[in-house]
């Protein structure tokens, strides 16, 4: 059984009784519990899941500290381990995105590889800007406003949940409007 199936027989079963019935009488909530904008939002999370783990995992490897040390200096600016850290936590994140997003949410069925290379390079390109503007755009912000770096306590996954609901937006829209807009099933 598809995972949509097993959703819409689930929506069913749960909207047939008279207490939940009348919860899509409110509106705007009706479309809030869509397949799509449902399973968006579980692979979403999942999808920042990922990128949580592969960035306790890199934190981990690297050890106590890892934020203050300097990787490179290109054109006199200090890239911290900190931006090495969430480009591996971008990189798990946008694969898993990726698949999830054409498989399930969005259910782009073709596989002839014009179109599969078209989606994931929009899907990247899409993804690499959400991932400079609130990933790396933001925590240099919040680190010139806190006028230290960010390191792993409570200010850096602060930073870090605020740039995951900004990112699950911006995608969202981004996928639904141009990555995986409905089209003909040709590439």
């Amino acid at each position: 059984m598809k995972l949509k199936e097993l959703y819409e027989k689930l929506y069913d079963k749960v909207f047939s009784v008279g207490f939940f019935r009348m919860f899509l009488k409110i509106p705007g909530v009706e479309p809030l519990l869509r397949y799509e904008t449902v399973s968006y939002l579980f692979f979403g999370v999942m999808t920042t899941v990922v990128n949580f783990i592969a960035t306790g995992v890199c934190v981990r490897l690297l050890g106590e500290g890892y934020s203050e040390r300097i990787l490179c200096r290109p054109f006199g600016f200090a890239f911290r381990w900190t931006y090495a850290v969430q480009a591996i936590a971008w990189i798990c994140s946008v694969l898993f995105a990726f698949v999830t997003n054409k498989c399930f949410v969005f259910e782009s069925r073709s596989w002839k590889m014009p179109r599969v290379l078209r989606e994931l390079v929009s899907f990247v390109g899409s993804r690499l800007l959400s991932f400079l503007l609130f990933e790396e755009l933001l925590f240099g912000l919040i680190e010139k406003l806190l006028e230290k770096p960010l390191s792993s306590n409570a200010a850096f996954w602060a930073a870090k949940i605020s740039a995951g609901i900004l990112v699950i937006v911006f995608n969202y829209v981004a996928s639904k409007l141009v990555i995986f807009k409905k089209k003909e099933e040709t590439p």
